[in-house]
């Protein structure tokens, strides 16, 4: 990366190695400090993101030990199918704003017409 990230795109990172199995359950994270200092980012960056992470269930802070990957409750998906998931959805919402960008713009071009007809008209 050359941009410092910010705290959503180090969760989205971590989410998407997840994801993959590289941290795997009851795999600790990098020490926050440490990985800010690697990444160039605040300590508070990489906590932020890791509250994210935290908050989707997919990992855990245990004090004086560190951050680590959840281990799936019986009957409930893992961490790495929630973070798969979350990519998922991350790709879709994607296509959806492009789609909904792509119709605001003929929206307002078929207005545009609409009105230049009406002021042709009176």
């Amino acid at each position: 990366m050359d941009s410092k990230p910010n705290a959503r795109e180090i969760a989205s990172q971590l989410r998407s190695e997840i994801a993959d199995g590289v941290y795997g359950p009851g795999t600790r994270l990098p020490g926050a400090k440490g990985y800010a200092k690697k990444l160039g980012v605040a300590l508070m960056t990489v906590q932020s993101a890791y509250g994210q992470l935290a908050e989707e269930g997919l990992v855990e802070g245990r004090p004086g030990s560190g951050t680590f990957v959840l281990d799936p409750v019986k009957g409930e998906p893992s961490a790495q199918q929630t973070a798969m998931g979350l990519r998922e959805l991350q790709v879709e919402l994607k296509h959806v704003t492009s789609q909904l960008s792509d119709l605001h713009s003929r929206i307002e071009r078929l207005e545009a017409e609409l009105s230049g007809r009406a002021v042709e008209n009176q």
